[in-house]
């Protein structure tokens, strides 16, 4: 696929700094909102936000220490890191997949292929949206408008379902759902600011939605991970968590 058309202004596309060269200091914080704790870590704009999946082996990644390790040879340093979407057992990214500006993933327009009687799984939840980073701002925009769209972007990651919407919850969520669990997920807030989140106690999908919109100011937002899978790396918190599965796909990593 093509990424290299011009970027159409949208609700979802904001910046208007290269997110590349600063980084904020200490961008994880711990948070509470409404009686439930998270971490909140955020990416100013001119920070130098990444993807990482393989190493100089060809080998994924699979845990935080090892994308710390590579960072730090170059002369580096990782401040932070999370888990970049859902992934299959060999670790790859099941959509969507950017890094560098070279497409190393097509972007996913399957229907879920479990059973019909099941549940849906949350990649496939509708609509799923993709994170990108162009040379200019980020952005987070439902996967078929992204697809009509075309921009042309640094890094992208694709993942679902979408939790907010132009500053509106996704409509498939259930106000006081029984489904909860530690999750994770991206934001595109106030100011054009990148904001991660990840729960610390068990949470539904309505109200870590409204967690972005309502509490952190973000009017697009985009679940990433749920469950055993959600990790986070920040050493200002003293966290390298481990994956129960045999580690991470793809990573979100903030370097300077």
């Amino acid at each position: 696929m093509d990424f290299r058309k011009p970027m159409l202004a949208g609700a979802a596309m904001l910046g208007a700094a290269a997110f590349a060269g600063a980084a904020v200091a200490e961008p994880c914080l711990q948070d509470t909102f409404e009686g439930e704790a998270y971490v909140v870590c955020t990416v100013e704009k001119g920070s130098d936000l990444r993807l990482f999946w393989k190493n100089a082996a060809g080998e994924p990644y699979r845990d935080f220490s090892g994308v710390d390790e590579a960072v730090q040879k170059s002369g580096q340093s990782l401040v932070f890191a999370v888990n970049a979407g859902m992934y299959l057992p060999d670790f790859s990214p099941i959509g969507l997949y950017v890094e560098d500006g070279r497409e190393l993933r097509p972007a996913s327009t399957a229907q879920s292929n479990g059973p019909a009687d099941g549940p849906v799984p949350n990649f496939y939840k509708k609509p799923n949206g993709i994170f990108f980073i162009d040379e200019t701002s980020a952005g987070i925009l439902p996967t078929q408008e992204f697809l009509k769209r075309r921009p042309d972007v640094r890094l992208a990651t694709q993942s679902g379902p979408m939790l907010v919407i132009d500053n509106k919850l996704n409509p498939i969520f259930i106000v006081g759902s029984t489904d909860k669990t530690r999750r994770g997920g991206v934001g595109i807030c106030s100011g054009g600011v990148v904001r991660f989140a990840v729960s610390e106690d068990r949470v539904n999908f309505h109200d870590f939605a409204r967690l972005f919109r309502d509490h952190l100011a973000c009017p697009n937002a985009l679940f990433l991970d749920g469950g055993r899978g959600v990790g986070l790396y920040s050493p200002a918190l003293g966290r390298d968590d481990k994956s129960w599965h045999g580690g991470f796909g793809p990573m979100f990593g903030l370097v300077e």
